[in-house]
């Protein structure tokens, strides 16, 4: 079958190949499909990430050629297809493969792709501190990296007083989380008063803003004192207000009186239940399965989680701003905990939810690449609002942060499927 290549007529096209680190599974039910440690992510224009699987690495025996299927991509030739013929129903067309792809996507000869929508594509992150055994299993796609998030936060100075936060690209639920904006409100700050160390802030989120452009963040310093320097932040998105708060630094002093509120008596993180929010490079374990989106199961209003992350973002500022991003993660379903007929998994289904401001304090320097303790209290809820309080413990039991939100939970006006939006969540 003869195929036109696209590629002369839009040469600004992008298809990347990039290793996946790890072990990918794919399944089907209880049939492992393949598996293989030399799979490839296929990320292209205006469509959805892709793993491709080398065809040593499938179990072909539980598959028949689909005959006379064949479909045609302009940016990578001709699709030939397998059906899944083993167990008790089949799957008709469910992986397909380039066997003589176009030049600038040679990469994939030899390789196969599953629909990751009637699969589970699952991926064994394993870190360089990991004893022998030990993983993480990632549910594909994810979100992103490590890496992203903190590319996303760590703002960078077009003018004075003057930052632009990066575009990370489409996503299912086009919406930034307002602790990334917290976070990005963090680092602007820090740039703007080098010296000293972001000790509080207050942020509010005024209106989404959308993962497919950069945000404009103002940093202006209100007063630079000895001791203590104030800036006022102000993030935008396509000329409209997005979020602003304000935020205090300090040059540091030694200790004349020293106490905190002890560490809570709760499980480790080892014995702690695995949560995948979708950003590799980033472990979370919840203390008794306590985050559960089932809203049938009730507890008490509160949700203790470990976090740790796999690289060391490098300055002190980073490391602040990446604890900040899920200090908003909890308080929402902390509060519907005790509620029967709500769970997370109804926010921005049947529920309106989402987070309207944070005030954050950072006691002491903190290291994210250690286990960090959230524990989080939904002190309150009624009138469509949410209160949290949570704090963060070194796993040494030091206290390093506290921090409050308010939160919206309320009916919503019209339904997201009926305006056609995707509900789903990251991060």
């Amino acid at each position: 079958m003869d195929v036109e290549s696209a590629w002369p007529k839009y040469p600004d096209y992008r298809i990347d190949l990039v290793p996946v680190e790890g072990t990918v599974a794919i399944r089907h039910g209880d049939l492992l499909l393949a598996e293989s440690s030399r799979a490839l992510r296929l990320e292209e224009t205006r469509h959805v990430d892709r793993i491709y699987v080398p065809e040593d690495d499938v179990d072909w025996s539980l598959f028949t050629v689909a005959e006379g299927a064949h479909t045609v991509c302009p940016f990578k030739g001709v699709a030939d297809y397998w059906d899944l013929t083993a167990g008790d129903d089949v799957e008709s067309t469910l992986v397909w493969a380039y066997r003589d792809p176009f030049p600038e996507v040679a990469g994939i000869a030899g390789y196969v792709c599953f629909y990751q929508e009637r699969t589970r594509v699952e991926v064994e992150e394993r870190w360089p501190t990991d004893p022998p055994g030990r993983h993480r299993t990632r549910r594909f796609p994810g979100w992103g990296d490590q890496a992203e998030l903190t590319r996303l936060m760590d703002v960078e100075q077009v003018a004075p007083g003057r930052f632009v936060g990066p575009a990370y690209g489409p996503t299912p639920r086009d919406v930034v989380e307002g602790g990334q904006l917290l976070g990005a409100a963090i680092v602007a700050a820090a740039k703007s008063v080098p010296g000293k160390r972001v000790v509080s802030g207050y942020v509010t989120f005024a209106r989404a803003a959308s993962f497919t452009e950069p945000v404009d963040v103002a940093a202006d310093v209100l007063r630079d004192g000895r001791g203590f320097a104030t800036v006022a932040v102000r993030i935008d998105q396509g000329g409209t207000f997005r979020s602003g708060g304000t935020l205090m630094l300090d040059a540091g002093a030694p200790d004349l009186i020293r106490h905190a509120a002890p560490m809570p008596d709760v499980p480790g993180p080892e014995e702690s239940e695995p949560l995948d929010m979708g950003v590799s490079g980033r472990d979370l374990r919840v203390v008794d399965g306590a985050y559960q989106p089932d809203p049938d199961l009730v507890g008490p209003p509160e949700i203790s989680v470990w976090c740790r992350f796999r690289d060391d973002p490098g300055p002190q500022h980073l490391h602040q701003a990446l604890l900040a991003q899920s200090t908003t993660h909890w308080t929402i379903a902390a509060a519907m905990r005790p509620h029967p007929g709500f769970g997370e998994a109804q926010a921005h289904v049947t529920l309106s939810t989402g987070v309207l401001s944070t005030a954050i304090s950072f006691l002491d320097d903190v290291d994210v690449t250690q286990w960090l303790l959230y524990t989080n209290a939904a002190v309150a809820a009624g009138r469509g609002l949410a209160q949290g309080e949570g704090r963060v413990y070194a796993q040494d039991g030091r206290l390093v942060a506290t921090y409050a939100v308010q939160a919206m939970v309320r009916d919503f006006a019209v339904r997201p499927a009926e305006l056609g939006l995707d509900s789903s969540s990251a991060m």
